[in-house]
């Protein structure tokens, strides 16, 4: 059999392309099909299934054969999935701001491109837009692999009525960015507090007598790098882009394999995708034994706990509430029993929501 030629092997690409083509259209089409059926049934407020989305999602993913990655084919998937909803309506996302911080990175990653993102100023600003319908979906981040939990995140779900509906991980690479030709002409660096504590081993060691200012997002570092002289910041390469610094160090974060946690806030109610966490927020007076009897019933029912976190009250001095994320949905028989023998023991127990797991 004779080799094929770069002229054969590209007219192949190219009949494939428009195979790809009229199949993207034909899903787009359906979906277009799904709206009118959800709109004549009278649920055209349903119109995004986080755990239909998580099913379709791991089907595609058990069935790639490579050459392309899973982590490449999902992304892949995702972006012709948004395409098609944005047809149906174009989901609003707030994210904490400004534009080309992880959170947003995360927001895209989550729900792809063909949605509306708007920037807040802060994590709770994040909650008020979805809370006031400015959004119809929220992306705060939860916690780092190597810094741990981001407390406001947590503090924030004390006292507001939004919903778990998704998670969402994101490898996290540190750059430097900064106009100056040389790491001596540096006298300030601008980032925020977690990422100062990512990089500190480098920092120590390549910037030694340079000034850290903590600020409230890397987005806002650049932005203000770029606004100074002799001024530098940690941040992602989006933030590059978006305000027009040089990457000067990539990857300066001190563990290479650093992910952020970031969870999908919202209204609804999630149904079980087959794959599934449940976040309660429970507490007990203080008395011998009380994290004990808390957590009793979930090894009595055979439930695992991925993570608790504590965090005060803001009710009673020394008195905390627990964070738990728990494997499985809140409609599977063994969280249902537990949640229901938990209900005898804690003062308050709040279920912040069943989601899907994050996926690649």
């Amino acid at each position: 059999m004779s080799k094929k030629t770069l002229s054969d092997l590209r007219q192949q690409i190219d009949a494939v392309d428009r195979q790809l083509l009229d199949l993207i259209s034909d899903r787009a089409k359906l979906a277009q099909q799904v709206a009118e059926v959800k709109a004549d049934s009278g649920e055209s407020n349903a119109y995004y299934r986080p755990d239909r989305e998580a099913s379709v999602l791991k089907q595609v993913l058990e069935h790639n054969q490579g050459p392309l990655s899973d982590e490449e084919m999902a992304r892949l998937i995702r972006e012709i999935m948004s395409a098609c909803l944005a047809l149906e309506q174009r989901l609003q996302v707030a994210f904490l701001g400004p534009a080309g911080t992880f959170t947003e990175e995360a927001a895209y990653k989550h729900f792809g491109h063909s949605i509306q993102t708007l920037g807040a100023n802060s994590i709770d600003d994040v909650f008020r837009e979805v809370e006031a319908d400015n959004a119809n979906y929220g992306v705060v981040p939860i916690e780092n692999s190597t810094q741990g939990i981001v407390n406001s995140t947590l503090d924030m779900f004390l006292e507001s009525t939004l919903k778990i509906v998704g998670e969402v991980e994101l490898r996290v690479h540190q750059h430097l960015l900064s106009n100056v030709v040389d790491l001596k002409e540096i006298s300030v660096l601008y980032s925020h507090q977690q990422s100062l504590a990512q990089c500190k081993k480098w920092l120590e060691n390549n910037l030694p007598g340079v000034t850290r200012v903590p600020v409230s997002s890397n987005a806002d570092a650049a932005k203000r790098a770029a606004s100074e002289n002799n001024a530098a910041a940690i941040a992602s390469e989006t933030a590059a882009n978006v305000y027009g610094l040089a990457i000067h160090d990539k990857n300066i974060e001190d563990v290479p394999d650093n992910k952020t946690r970031f969870l999908i806030i919202g209204k609804q109610e999630v149904e079980p995708s087959g794959d599934d966490k449940t976040t309660l927020l429970i507490s007990a007076r203080n008395k011998p034994g009380a994290l004990y009897n808390l957590l009793q019933p979930l090894a009595k029912n055979n439930v695992s706990m991925t993570r608790i976190e504590s965090r005060p009250s803001h009710c009673v001095n020394w008195e905390y509430v627990f964070f738990l994320d728990l494997e499985g949905h809140l409609k599977t028989e063994t969280i249902e029993n537990c949640i229901s023998e938990l209900k005898h023991d804690a003062d308050l127990l709040k279920v912040l929501g069943s989601y899907p797991r994050a996926a690649l």
